[in-house]
């Protein structure tokens, strides 16, 4: 995972060129994977003490706080993931803050613990769904760059189960096998990528340069016009 400070800069060819993987490359995919497993540490830890001791006060209350945790951890992997595409990535990010957004509004206004608001209200659950959405966003571009068995499973799991229960389609014990199985699917995807070699999460940076010089060309030309 601090393979980075090995070196602070190295020159690989790209599809469209030379590029240059700098220590600043190398602490973003560091921060982005330390995000990654907090993140999955507070969602496994909420979705332990969940299933274990059930929607107990305390227990709400705690989950609050690694709901919290979770959601700022996704946010800071969504400032520091590196994808191709600079219209998905603001899109997934858009989301993260939509959802975030409203998490925070139902914290600050309901009575009741924000798990249990979101639980038991549906609005709310489809207000604070688009952090998952974004969430499922990060499974996908990992499932679809790396190939990992566990985020193709998690591209599937985590709608299902919300829309599941959004929908009321699933009984209690389908909601706990797949909140059971999210938690630790995530874990494991976290934790491998922690053991991964950097440079492939950085990924092509001359694609990045390609990208972003055509889209500056047509930004130019219809300026022109």
């Amino acid at each position: 995972m601090f393979s980075f400070l090995e070196a602070t800069s190295d020159i690989y060819q790209g599809h469209f060129g030379e590029f240059t993987i700098s220590k600043d490359d190398r602490t973003e995919v560091v921060i982005y994977r330390g995000a990654l497993l907090l993140a999955a540490s507070s969602f496994a830890l909420g979705s332990i003490l969940f299933l274990l001791l059930g929607p107990q006060p305390y227990v709400l209350s705690w989950l609050t706080s690694l709901f919290m945790c979770f959601a700022v951890a996704i946010g800071v992997s969504l400032a520091t993931i590196h994808i191709y595409m600079s219209v998905l990535h603001r899109t997934l990010q858009v989301f993260w803050a939509i959802g975030f957004s409203v998490a925070i509004y139902i914290a600050i206004t309901q009575a009741s613990p924000l798990i249990s608001s979101i639980y038991t209200q549906p609005l709310h659950l489809f207000g604070v769904g688009w952090l998952f959405v974004a969430l499922t966003g990060v499974f996908f571009k990992e499932a679809f760059c790396f190939n990992h068995g566990e985020t193709k499973l998690l591209t599937g799991v985590v709608p299902i189960l919300l829309l599941g229960h959004w929908l009321n389609w699933l009984p209690l014990i389908g909601e706990k096998v797949l909140l059971g199985s999210w938690a630790v699917l995530f874990m494991i995807f976290a934790s491998r990528k922690i053991v991964k070699p950097i440079p492939p999460d950085i990924g092509d940076k001359s694609v990045f340069e390609y990208l972003h010089n055509k889209q500056r060309s047509i930004q130019l030309e219809t300026n022109s016009d």
